[in-house]
């Protein structure tokens, strides 16, 4: 487990990790691009949902601004694919069940939740450049109304 958080300027940690239908995705295919890479607990929750969703809505403004997104939890493929039919999500589900890429990001660990401390996935978002760095790191992100926030700190 580590404490580790990124920070604006650091370098995103690479990964390749198998998207909803089995096939590898990796950040390197990105380069030249930025990306969204935001880290949720369970596919088909009440918070999840929502915030797939909400990244759903957005897809538009966030890929004419230069933007991609991908979604990482530590679900197994089948279940993504479950998930991204149900709610028809059009951006790719990472699965990632032995939480390397979580924890490289700092995105699994100790948090507080209804009170009590909890090993688990922190919700967590980060806007690689182009060039594979860090520009914006945000971790304990709330699943509501995340993504206008998002908009609103990126000026989209």
């Amino acid at each position: 487990m580590t404490d580790t958080r990124l920070s604006p300027g650091d370098p995103a940690p690479d990964f390749s990790l198998p998207d909803a239908d089995g096939t590898t995705v990796a950040l390197a295919d990105y380069r030249g691009r930025k990306v969204i890479v935001y880290f949720y607990p369970a596919a088909s929750t009440p918070g999840c949902t929502k915030q797939a969703c909400d990244f759903r809505d957005n897809l538009a403004e966030l890929d004419g601004a230069g933007i991609a997104v991908l979604g990482i939890s530590p679900d197994k493929p089948a279940k993504l694919a479950k998930f991204r039919d149900a709610e028809q999500l059009t951006f790719p589900l990472l699965s990632d069940p032995d939480r390397a890429v979580l924890r490289a990001y700092g995105a699994f660990g100790e948090k507080t939740m209804y009170g009590k401390t909890v090993t688990g996935v922190i919700r967590s978002t980060f806007l690689v450049d182009a060039e594979g760095k860090i520009e914006v790191a945000q971790y304990n992100v709330r699943a509501t109304g995340h993504v206008a926030k998002l908009r609103r700190d990126l000026s989209i």
